[in-house]
């Protein structure tokens, strides 16, 4: 496992630059159906690497007060915005370091990335969400936040997303993981029914028998 490990974090390491590039002219070519960045809803973007010279767009326009990067740390060194430019135009950043290509969001960390979603979604911000090319990584965590908004399926959530951005690529491990979370959100529902059940009970009005 190790060893896999080892070569994908490798692998992704050499195919970083030219797989980039490749997003980068598909993006550019007449007629091109894969635009940077897709709005998913109300408060989420779904996208590929925010560039340094589209940042201040995104702040500006989309309203982006949050920024959430399945990056590693390489990937994002020369191109974008570092947490502390980020802090600089009011946006707070938070990095969940997933390896490109064949890595898989910890439950921990979309447990993470939701949070942090939502939270800014309940103060009305807009976050971006992103990897190198809002294909997998990124598309796995928002796929993530639909299933605790909603508590949809794994497949309904990627379906859902794959309407508005089509080229998105959910890998079968990354489905694993999310099914994983839908188990846990179904969980937690099911508990804080349990819970609320005895306040309701309680609230019945209750009846008398006159003998």
């Amino acid at each position: 496992m190790g060893v896999a490990v080892a070569l994908g974090s490798g692998a992704a390491r050499l195919f970083f630059y030219p797989t980039l590039l490749y997003t980068l002219v598909r993006e550019r070519l007449p007629g091109s159906q894969r635009p940077w960045f897709h709005r998913i809803d109300r408060a989420v973007l779904l996208g590929a690497l925010p560039l340094r010279a589209r940042s201040r767009r995104l702040v500006e326009e989309e309203n982006v007060r949050g920024v959430l990067t399945l990056n590693e740390e390489y990937e994002t060194r020369f191109l974008c915005c570092s947490a502390q430019e980020w802090e600089a135009m009011g946006v707070e950043q938070l990095r969940l370091s997933t390896v490109d290509l064949t890595g898989v969001p910890t439950l921990e960390n979309l447990q993470r990335g939701v949070e942090f979603v939502l939270k800014h979604r309940e103060c009305g911000n807009s976050v971006y969400v992103h990897c190198k090319a809002g294909r997998s990584r990124s598309a796995t965590m928002v796929a993530a936040y639909l299933i605790q908004l909603y508590q949809w399926s794994p497949q309904e959530a990627i379906e859902a997303i794959a309407r508005i951005r089509p080229h998105i690529l959910v890998r079968p491990r990354q489905v694993q993981v999310l099914e994983r979370f839908h188990r846990n959100v179904i969980a937690e529902a099911a508990a804080e029914s349990q819970q609320e059940l005895p306040e309701t009970l309680h609230q019945l009005p209750t009846t008398s028998t006159s003998s």
